[in-house]
């Protein structure tokens, strides 16, 4: 039975798609109450922004209305990367740019000229604001009077903890998330950060599970919670859905979580973190630990929705036979943002018979075959851990079991994200990832299928 002496912890999941706030008992890793809300861009911004206010109203509102509040007792931010916010001592001095804004191609050539080379920072040169120095660079010399009043650099989930306590910090996975901005051999900031003085903007250095404070005043009264609540400064997204199977394993065990969702990010540990192809989109992140974390990503979520089509059903075996029948292939890339082919076009063969379900088949399969592309991008080695929605899918895991050698699990928890928050709150207190073996499926078809499929794309 759940007491006051057993607290919960609330978790704000700020992804690129979704908001949500999640609360859970960290013994059990039960969530007892859920809300959600898409996210939209703010309107009237000078350029694409994330629409703060309108979030942080939901949080409150969310936590406001969540059945155990009086039991919470910590808050952990989670959110996603390529994000931050340029603020004063109080407030915003600029809208928070999304990394989708299309007019950050106009400064590609001159930002080039001026960032570090891959060797230096991990972080590859990628499209639109994905290095978050693009971004600032963008809003420098756009916007220059506004960014000069900026006195701080809130990477995204320490935003959100600065705006529940009052406490401006920094934390490492977000700050050596692509962002151009952190050397990971050296565990600190990059060349060009202390060149353009925005390593000066950035407050004190923290772990992602320290506490930073106890919630404000006013976000005490917003919400009904105990003053006495703390305040966690917060975590990348893909790197909370990697730190339960980095704690649960031995030092140097190799092994790679996917983290699922409108991307695909594919962690590796215990592999080098050097000689990735940059050109490939692989990338060096940093774990919550500090540790370089080898890199691959596609944004996974989003070429589903577009060879499958949005509300697509779920497919079946028999829609996959479809496709091999048909001989139906889906070929690279149908977003323009990151991914190991960035720079082709989409392209959907022989695929006019076939029904929804098996355009989700479809679908499925082109996911899998590009995750094993970025496997093999990586020289990944040991077991291969599914989180997050990819990990629901009927096909996907089956699919990727039978293009490896090496095991392909599957993890219970549809949001990983949840998981890691909650083992930094609790730490040594969270149950261990349940994982359920994948079953191969079709090897036989799809090791001929494969070997095609590649031949196209090369």
């Amino acid at each position: 039975m759940l007491t006051p002496e057993r607290p919960l912890v609330a978790v704000l999941d700020i992804g690129k798609t979704n908001a949500k706030v999640v609360v859970a008992d960290p013994e059990t890793g039960r969530e007892l109450s859920s809300a959600v809300r898409p996210n939209a861009p703010l309107p009237d911004a000078p350029y694409r922004a994330i629409d703060a206010d309108a979030i942080e109203a939901f949080v409150l509102a969310a936590l406001a209305a969540a059945p155990d509040r009086a039991r919470i007792g910590a808050i952990v931010p989670v959110a996603h990367g390529a994000c931050a916010a340029l603020a004063d001592e109080t407030h915003l001095v600029l809208p928070v740019m999304d990394y989708e804004e299309p007019a950050l191609e106009t400064v590609a050539d001159a930002y080039r000229a001026e960032r570090d080379p891959f060797a230096l920072t991990g972080s590859p040169f990628v499209p639109l604001g994905l290095n978050l120095g693009r971004q600032l660079y963008f809003l420098e010399t756009r916007f220059p009077q506004a960014f000069q009043t900026a006195t701080r650099l809130l990477f995204w989930p320490q935003y959100w903890s600065w705006r529940l306590t009052g406490v401006a910090t920094t934390e490492v996975t977000s700050a050596g998330c692509h962002t151009d901005l952190w050397s990971p051999a050296a565990a600190g900031f990059s060349p060009l950060a202390e060149r353009r003085g925005w390593a000066r903007l950035a407050p004190p250095l923290v772990g992602a599970g320290d506490v930073v404070g106890k919630i404000s005043p006013a976000v005490a009264a917003a919400t009904g919670l105990s003053p006495s609540v703390s305040v966690l400064s917060g975590i990348h997204d893909s790197n909370a859905s990697f730190l339960r199977h980095r704690l649960a394993r031995p030092a140097g065990d190799p092994f790679v979580v996917v983290s699922s969702g409108t991307w695909i990010i594919l962690l590796a540990s215990g592999i080098p973190s050097h000689g990735l192809d940059e050109a490939h989109d692989c990338l060096v992140n940093v774990d919550a630990l500090g540790e370089p974390t080898p890199t691959a990503r596609f944004m996974g979520g989003r070429e589903y929705a577009a060879i499958a089509g949005d509300g697509a059903p779920n497919p079946t075996a028999d829609d996959l036979d479809a496709v091999f029948a048909a001989g139906a292939m889906a070929l690279p890339a149908f977003v323009a943002t990151g991914g190991p082919f960035t720079g082709r076009t989409g392209e959907i063969r022989d695929a006019e018979g076939l029904s929804a379900s098996g355009r989700a088949a479809l679908a499925s399969l082109y996911c899998a075959l590009v995750t094993d592309v970025s496997l093999d991008l990586l020289g990944a080695r040991g077991p291969v851990v599914i989180e997050g929605p990819f990990a629901e899918n009927p096909l996907y895991p089956g699919l990727l079991a039978a293009l490896r050698e090496d095991p392909v699990m599957v993890s219970g928890d549809r949001a990983g994200t949840i998981g890691g928050a909650l083992a930094l709150a609790a730490p040594g207190r969270t149950p261990a990832p349940q994982l359920t073996p994948a079953v191969p499926i079709a090897p036989a078809r799809l090791a001929d299928y494969r070997r095609r499929w590649r031949a196209a794309v090369a």
